[in-house]
């Protein structure tokens, strides 16, 4: 029990700042997230501080996008804790890791939500600092909650390798935070096309060995190109927001939610929504490899409809809005041109080129048999020169 109030029941998250729990606040009957902070980083000169007038900016957020804040507090026993809005819904890596690839329409209504909450925030003055999957909650109705808000800003640059956040952190940081410069709301919209980009290649753009790895290749190298499947207007507004220098981003998360949401319109009433259908709970690849390209478009399929598979299995129901990653099924590649039959008029014609040869030919034999031989002629069949024959059957 914290704070004589909160009653944990269950372990839903862990991460560099701490745990994440289900809890009941037994005064008010609810359920809520507590998120209990690492001793280690109460030890750091002013985080206290720091952490407690951040949690109050947080709090003053209102977007639905945002996580609602609901208290601060110390307990003896655990330290000092975050009690938040517990969201019903799925982490977005957690679907990352189940199903591969998002579709381009979804990937951007999902940019599009989470940006407005960037952008919620960034009014406030609250950098993010650790957008990433992990903290992109996603309700079973489509809607997003971005969660964390602040906490990452209260730890130093020297934090960045505490254990247990290295590698998320390192995948999604901006070239300006991996070199030691203060992060910014445009730091926040390069990481959102980090996600964008994942979700769009089942994939992140670096990989590395280690946590400096990977954030150097985010400074020093571009990143892979996008699937050919996916739509140019797509492409570009993930790569601008990409952009190793702040100033060619996006000018903030308003213009980015802004050209997202418009292109997941364009491609809702394109039908470019619809996906293949998702492997068996359990049995779905994991991202990291690309995707095998098809030259033709992705079939409209309403969700819920069910769709052939291959090896004689049953078929399987299509949820809308994902694509599974590996070898795209045969209903999905460049159909076979097929073999045209010979037409009509060709037959025809080369049936009367046959005869009028076979009508020539045996006319010249004729007409040579006459003159060399004497032949008397009975007349003609068809046009061909038909002689006599003497009473053993021989050609007079």
């Amino acid at each position: 029990m914290l704070g004589g109030r909160y009653r944990l029941e269950e372990r839903i998250a862990s991460g560099g700042m701490g745990d994440v729990w289900r809890c009941v606040d037994d005064v008010l009957g609810r359920t809520v997230a507590v998120k209990i902070l690492l001793p280690s980083l109460l030890e750091e000169p002013g985080f206290t501080e720091r952490f407690r007038g951040e949690a109050r900016t947080m709090a003053s957020i209102n977007h639905a996008g945002v996580v609602d804040i609901f208290d601060y507090g110390s307990d003896p026993a655990t330290g000092a804790y975050l009690v938040m809005e517990y969201v019903e819904g799925d982490a977005l890596s957690r679907t990352l890791t189940r199903v591969g690839r998002l579709t381009p329409a979804r990937t951007m209504a999902l940019v599009a939500q989470a940006a407005d909450a960037l952008y919620a925030a960034h009014q406030t003055g609250v950098v993010h600092r650790d957008v990433k999957p992990g903290n992109l909650l996603v309700r079973p109705n489509g809607t997003l909650v971005l969660t964390d808000f602040g906490i990452a800003r209260s730890v130093g640059a020297a934090q960045l390798t505490a254990a247990g956040s290295v590698l998320g952190t390192a995948s999604y940081i901006s070239p300006e935070q991996a070199m030691g410069e203060q992060a910014t709301q445009l730091s926040d919209v390069y990481a959102l096309g980090v996600v964008a980009y994942q979700c769009l290649a089942g994939r992140r753009p670096f990989e590395g060995d280690n946590p400096l790895e990977i954030a150097m290749r985010h400074v020093r190298e571009v990143p892979p190109p996008l699937p050919p499947d996916i739509p140019p207007q797509v492409r570009a507004i993930v790569e601008r927001a990409m952009a190793k220098h702040p100033q060619a981003r996006w000018s903030n998360a308003a213009e980015f939610g802004l050209v997202a949401r418009r292109a997941a319109a364009e491609l809702a009433a394109a039908g470019a929504g619809a996906g293949a259908p998702l492997p068996p709970p359990g049995t779905g690849p994991r991202s990291g490899g690309p995707v095998t390209p098809t030259p033709t478009p992705t079939p409209v399929i309403p969700a819920g409809a069910r769709v052939p598979n291959s090896g004689g299995r049953a078929p399987a129901p299509v949820p809308a809005g994902y694509i599974r990653t590996g070898q795209l099924p045969g209903y999905l590649q460049q159909p076979v041109p097929q073999q045209r039959g010979m037409s009509t008029g060709l037959l025809v014609a080369i049936i009367v080129a046959v005869v009028l040869i076979a009508i020539c030919i045996g006319a010249a034999v004729a007409i040579l048999q006459g003159a060399n031989a004497g032949n008397k002629t009975l007349g003609t069949v068809g046009g061909v020169v038909v002689s006599s024959m003497d009473s053993e059957g021989r050609l007079g």
